[in-house]
């Protein structure tokens, strides 16, 4: 699993690229008339998404739903990476950081949907811990390159080891070879559903990290208002239901309230 996944945090923290021109986007009108929504979305992602039948990702899981609830079919643009977004015509990007002001106006969003950020997983022999601030000095902990959490971590002096990709890091920490990983939640909440016999810990340490925190809403391309309010209203309802909840389970994912 070499692809998009082990990039997540990165892909996380470039979000503003993401918002790119929309010109083929639908309004609400427009998408009922086609019956149809479409999605961008990585083919191998997991746990966020995945071109196989079977498990399909929570994005894709979420965005069912969704389409759903509005009484249409959802279409597949599989893009890789993300950002060439703007060059398929899909509506809407799961997973859209809820900050307006990244997108500058070329990106609408839902309301937020799930609280996430970089998090923090340590093996079994590792005494409690509730955060970044817990590392000790010397205690060597993956990062993903250049990414925000390695510049927090480095500026408090901790040994950050730098990674190309998440996998390898969680790899890694379950050989022993890494006191802790900074990593995406569900990416870490997925690796230990997968290897239940490494018994890591995971640590919600961006609770403590507003510079390592943030929420996630429905990124809509040049949408109306209209679509807008309608993706909201279904899911405001897959949220109190606990259908979201549900099915981020499935993957190992802890559904966290904004």
């Amino acid at each position: 699993m070499r692809g998009f996944m082990k990039r997540v945090c990165c892909w996380l923290v470039t979000v503003a690229m993401l918002a790119a021109s929309a010109s083929y986007a639908r309004t609400l009108a427009e998408i009922q008339a086609k019956g149809a929504l479409s999605l961008c979305a990585n083919p191998d992602a997991l746990p966020f998404a995945s071109a196989k039948a079977e498990p399909p990702g929570f994005q894709i899981e979420v965005a069912r739903a969704l389409a759903h609830g509005l009484g249409v079919a959802l279409e597949m643009q599989w893009i890789l990476p993300r950002m060439r977004a703007n060059l398929v015509n899909c509506d809407m990007l799961m997973d859209s950081i809820d900050d307006a002001a990244l997108y500058e106006g070329r990106l609408l969003l839902s309301h937020p949907y799930q609280r996430t950020g970089v998090a923090l997983v340590v093996g079994p022999q590792t005494t409690v811990i509730n955060g970044f601030e817990g590392i000790a000095k010397g205690q060597k902990v993956g990062v993903m390159v250049g990414s925000a959490a390695q510049v927090v971590l480095g500026k408090r002096g901790v040994a950050a080891s730098p990674y190309a990709f998440e996998q390898d890091m969680l790899d890694d920490l379950t050989q022993g070879a890494l006191y802790g990983v900074a990593a995406s939640p569900a990416t870490i909440g997925y690796y230990m559903q997968q290897h239940p016999e490494a018994k890591l810990r995971l640590v919600h340490a961006y609770d403590r990290e507003p510079q390592l925190a943030w929420s996630v809403a429905v990124g809509m391309r040049k949408a109306d208002q209209a679509l807008v309010d309608a993706v909201n209203a279904v899911l405001d309802q897959l949220l109190s239901d606990g259908t979201i909840a549900k099915i981020y389970s499935r993957y190992g994912v802890e559904h966290r309230s904004p």
